[in-house]
């Protein structure tokens, strides 16, 4: 039966050119966007999934910056240390230089006395963003290191913590502590703070090179915990880096477009929406032959 009050392939072919336009819509906004899941109402578990995963490693960015800031406090004090070894070593020198018969012992000191002032400078100068890991009274310092999120959905920050006592610094924050400030065991002077004169026996200065060896020992102790700080932090960086690309890629898998898909879906879907279109037009165009059967 045909009705001029109802067209119902009219209706038909409405409805599906509603739904491919709807489609298309989908479509080209993935097309445009990059993303298969753009909006929570996409999908909404995992827009949830990518959302609290961004943000994650936005914190992840965070603690890399954070990472940067503890390599750049691990250098300034290894360089300190270093430093301070070949000026100690100089100190070294001049001792065995003062062993010899008929030196000028005064003007040795005069020397002495120079490279002592350098290491108080060097070690005063190791301080970065205002924190001297080689100058100072004691205490811990820390690197921010990690963001871990844990399985209840609870979130922390860890640290990679370094206690400073007086055996790791140079100084305490003064002269008179830290391996370089502190009374030697067989001299009884501070490598900072001893002095050498016409009247110093050979013992002493026998004394003086014990606490000397014993310093420098010390010192390269000091280095090698520093080294050892600045691989585990290198290494943590490198790691940070690397989880946050397996985070980006993740992430990707759950919202991205996959754009060969969308491009042949876009092309069908243009193909689908013509095709509608025309279906409309000879539904209602159908209607107009019913004009016919009132000629006469």
């Amino acid at each position: 039966m045909t009705s001029i009050l109802t067209n119902n392939a009219a209706m038909a072919a409405l409805q599906t050119l509603r739904s491919v336009n709807s489609n298309l819509k989908s479509t080209q906004e993935a097309v445009s966007s990059g993303l298969r899941v753009g909006k929570a109402a996409d999908n909404a578990a995992y827009w949830s999934i990518a959302t609290t995963m961004k943000s994650d490693n936005k914190a992840l960015s965070a603690v890399s910056d954070a990472l940067g800031v503890g390599a750049a406090k691990l250098d300034t004090a290894y360089t300190a240390v270093d430093s301070a070894i070949d000026v100690v070593g100089e100190i070294k020198a001049k001792l065995v230089a003062a062993s010899e018969k008929g030196v000028d012992k005064g003007k040795l000191q005069d020397e002495i006395s120079q490279l002592q002032q350098q290491l108080y400078s060097v070690a005063q100068s190791a301080s970065f963003n205002g924190e001297n890991w080689v100058n100072n009274g004691g205490g811990t310092v820390s690197v921010v290191s990690s963001f871990v999120r844990s399985t209840d959905g609870s979130v922390s920050i860890k640290t990679t913590d370094y206690n400073l006592t007086s055996s790791n610094t140079l100084f305490n924050g003064t002269t008179s502590g830290g391996i370089l400030g502190a009374t030697g065991a067989q001299s009884g002077k501070s490598i900072f703070a001893f002095t050498i004169g016409s009247t110093t026996t050979q013992g002493d200065i026998d004394n003086l090179m014990s606490d000397v060896e014993t310093a420098i020992k010390n010192m390269t102790t000091l280095g090698s915990q520093l080294g050892s700080l600045q691989k585990r932090v290198d290494i943590q960086t490198s790691f940070v880096s690397k989880l946050s690309d397996s985070i980006d890629s993740g992430v990707g898998r759950l919202i991205d477009a996959n754009m060969e898909e969308e491009s042949s879906k876009l092309t069908a879907l243009q193909t689908q929406q013509q095709l509608a279109v025309q279906s409309l037009s000879i539904a209602n165009s159908s209607s107009q032959s019913i004009l016919s059967l009132f000629r006469g």
